[in-house]
């Protein structure tokens, strides 16, 4: 192998994005989908630094039946911005740096971290951690989690928790 042909040392590498990671990952394809639905994409490859719990394709597929396809759907881009900056966190919070408590959310709302019986964002465990991007660090989680006031306002509207 000539020196024209080496690998660029490591350090030299631009390391990816959050999106990159997940794009590069067919177990965020679904994740992908609904960051593109939802217009999210260039604010996630932005500067960051962000921690993002993502949820895998599996997360997503044991929603009730209907309520991804409804998700993705243009009328419901604001529910689906609620729900995916829920799983975002300001900051690059590694799991070495997690504590036990409630952190606010992008969206606004808080999520409860716990770390009793492995590490759990709400009702979510992480089944993989620290996977490091150049604007922060994903956290795979194996739920997806909705924000308590939307998850009240899904619950009292039967004629929206029909269609979500």
């Amino acid at each position: 192998m000539t020196e024209a042909e080496a690998p660029a040392p490591a350090a030299a590498m631009t390391a990816p994005t959050i999106v990159d990671i997940a794009a590069s990952n067919d177990a965020f394809s679904t994740l992908v989908a609904a960051v593109s639905a939802a217009d999210l994409v260039e604010t996630l490859a932005g500067e960051g630094p962000f921690t993002v719990f993502a949820p895998t394709n599996d997360a997503f597929a044991a929603l009730p039946d209907g309520v991804l396809e409804s998700l993705l759907l243009p009328e419901n881009k604001e529910i689906l911005t609620q729900i995916l900056t829920y799983h975002v966190v300001s900051g690059n919070v590694m799991s070495t740096d997690l504590s036990a408590g409630a952190v606010t959310t992008v969206e606004g709302s808080d999520v409860v971290i716990s770390l009793d019986d492995g590490v759990k964002v709400n009702n979510a465990n992480v089944v993989m951690a620290d996977i490091e991007a150049s604007n922060g660090v994903v956290h795979v989680i194996d739920t997806v989690i909705v924000p308590p006031a939307l998850m009240a306002e899904l619950e009292t509207s039967s004629e929206t928790s029909e269609n979500l």
